[in-house]
């Protein structure tokens, strides 16, 4: 299975980049694990909406064009549908196994997706209704997405 991780902005924290790196390290005995990072926009305090639009058309073009070909896109959004830790192996499992190899999730920005990359989704999957900081979004997906192979592999896991 090839997953990727395709986010906007960098991590500035090195915590936050030591977290995702064990991750990835624990997920190369199930998966190969590929994170993309594309540039942000700086979002100007008290952005209009014309702005706030303007901002998301340019992290959805580059967005758009880092989806590695033939992937099953999932994109992090709130209104998203909302799975436990066993429904969201169970997709992953479901997906390998109905032969879908590549699965894409995307993390956007400070600001979300635009629609547009929403409508290019397969699924909108949802962890909270509460707002993550972005960076640490990546952190918790890898973390579960290792839960879920360990799950998926009959291995013990946290309950």
């Amino acid at each position: 299975m090839n997953i990727t991780v395709l986010c906007v902005g960098k991590i500035k924290e090195a915590y936050y980049r030591e977290a995702l790196a064990e991750y990835v390290k624990r997920l190369s005995k199930y998966c190969r694990l590929n994170v993309i990072e594309v540039a942000d926009e700086q979002t100007p305090d008290k952005a209009s909406d014309t702005e706030v639009a303007a901002i998301l058309k340019k992290e959805e073009e580059r967005i758009l064009s880092k989806i590695p070909a033939n992937s099953h896109v999932i994109s992090l959004a709130i209104e998203g549908k909302s799975l436990d830790s066993v429904a969201f192996s169970s997709l992953i499992d479901d997906l390998g196994i109905s032969g879908k190899s590549n699965i894409c999730f995307i993390i956007g920005g400070s600001l979300g997706l635009s629609d547009n990359v929403k409508s290019r989704s397969d699924m909108l999957l949802s962890f909270s209704k509460m707002t993550y900081p972005h960076q640490l979004m990546r952190v918790i997906l890898t973390e579960q997405i290792y839960r879920a192979y360990r799950i998926i592999k009959g291995e013990p896991y946290h309950k």
